[in-house]
């Protein structure tokens, strides 16, 4: 399931901003998993709608321009089944950063 929220995402960044570059942090407790894109990134106003079912930002109907609007919210409930969760920010520089943040199992 975690290999397919991170396809949904890459998938996404590479498609709304061309490329995305991936970084990985480890705390005691958490990781960390980056994904920024330098697409035009999503209005605060609509961060969270994003993530309800059929919802696109690109108004187009065409396959062409986007998908179904469904991987935000897939990818969400994958990080919540796993006790994680999923943010998004727009980057200071232009473009969308989500952060997978998923707890560490104390081993």
């Amino acid at each position: 399931m975690l290999k397919r929220a991170l396809t949904n995402l890459m998938e996404n960044a590479i498609f709304y901003g061309e490329r995305c570059d991936i970084r990985l942090t480890e705390r005691e407790d958490i990781v960390n998993i980056e994904i920024r894109d330098y697409g035009p990134g999503i209005p605060e106003a609509e961060r969270e709608r994003v993530f309800k079912p059929f919802v696109r930002l690109e108004p187009s109907r065409s396959r062409n321009t986007g998908g179904s609007g469904l991987g935000l919210g897939i990818a969400r409930n994958i990080m919540h089944a796993h006790g994680g969760e999923l943010r998004l920010d727009n980057h200071n520089d232009g473009g969308l950063v989500v952060n997978l943040l998923l707890p560490r199992k104390n081993q």
